[in-house]
């Protein structure tokens, strides 16, 4: 515990005045030797006003942001208020070119009051997987999800809306299970096996296996669905030479990356009402392409699905380590010239 300047002085002059041994009066006040010596030689060269204690921090830290590199950070986030601190720090790093730290970034934001409650809900997944895909095309992830849109009435549905007025639609989707990349999708006015087809046949032409020779194309795994154990679907793989696995039945989390893709897109494009089949399928293709190109996954080391997709990741990260070198040494250089 921290001692008082006056208190210290009064333990100095009861350790003098006791008859007993110095050692054994420390031991019955609960003081270290080390630490009275130490009071002893600061009180008998600068007084009592030498044995305050000082604070810890120091006066300068060599690695603080500068001021100018502060407010322009600021300036950054109000142009992009849409991202989060974390998505902030990285997309900073590479457009700048100047790294700065997600726990930077959060407080930065939060001394000017800019931090808010998350717009949606965060669900973290588990910490890895028992069997790790090596490189992207290696397996797919398939599943259909219904979509909410526009009633034959012309009208934007509610939550209460019902297949019954026209207002349901699903989307099918094809995902790397390797990047998350969304490799096809296809919106649906029903989820049978020739959806699934169709959009198997979408991610085939879209990933180049549909010509190209390999020596094995991405398995397929979906859910226990009604369209996905369809004779007609098994039929169409054996034509196409991909296997097919699904996941236990009631345990989505076989199939969580694409069901969190199914969360996060939701969360976006049904914030906003369809008055024609053409604006959610417009919405729907907007939001795939900013989460495959523009938007960094913080399962993926902060790169897009495209990036780990195309196998630009490894070029990517070791650019942002070298910014990174490179401001630490800025930074340094900085704090010695004003020190000096």
């Amino acid at each position: 515990m921290r001692y008082p300047a006056s208190e210290k002085l009064e333990i100095i002059r009861t350790v003098e005045a006791s008859h007993l041994p110095v050692r054994r009066t420390l031991t019955m006040l609960g003081i270290p030797s080390s630490t009275y010596y130490q009071w002893y030689a600061r009180w008998a060269d600068g007084g009592v006003d030498a044995l305050r204690d000082t604070s810890p921090r120091p006066r300068s830290v060599w690695n603080r942001i500068p001021d100018e590199i502060r407010d322009a950070f600021v300036e950054f986030a109000l142009d992009h208020e849409d991202l989060t601190p974390r998505e902030l720090a990285v997309k900073y790093t590479d457009e700048k070119r100047y790294f700065v730290s997600e726990s930077s970034a959060y407080r930065l934001l939060k001394a000017q009051d800019l931090i808010t409650a998350p717009a949606h809900v965060v669900i973290r997944a588990a910490p890895s997987r028992q069997i790790a895909l090596q490189s992207p095309a290696g397996q797919w992830m398939s599943s259909g999800t219904r979509q909410l849109g526009p009633t034959n009435s012309g009208k934007p549905t509610s939550p209460i809306s019902r297949s019954s007025v026209g207002g349901w639609f699903y989307l099918s989707t094809i995902l790397d299970d390797y990047s998350r990349y969304i490799i096809a999708w296809k919106l649906c006015t029903t989820m049978k096996a020739v959806d699934v087809t169709d959009t198997l046949d979408l991610a085939l032409e879209a990933s180049g296996c549909a010509h190209a020779t390999v020596v094995h194309k991405p398995r397929l795994l979906s859910d226990n669905g009604s369209s996905y154990v369809a004779a007609d679907l098994a039929d169409y793989l054996d034509t196409k030479g991909m296997d097919h696995v699904r996941g236990a039945p009631h345990h989505p989390q076989t199939q969580g990356k694409i069901e969190r893709w199914h969360q996060t897109m939701k969360n976006r494009v049904l914030l906003e009402n369809c008055y024609l089949p053409g604006d959610l399928e417009r919405q729907i293709g907007d939001f795939v392409g900013y989460y495959n190109t523009r938007r960094y996954h913080e399962s993926l080391d902060n790169l897009t699905p495209a990036d780990v997709y195309h196998g630009r990741g490894r070029t990517i990260l070791k650019m942002r380590e070298e910014i990174k070198k490179q401001t630490i040494r800025k930074r340094r250089l900085q704090h010695k010239a004003a020190a000096a």
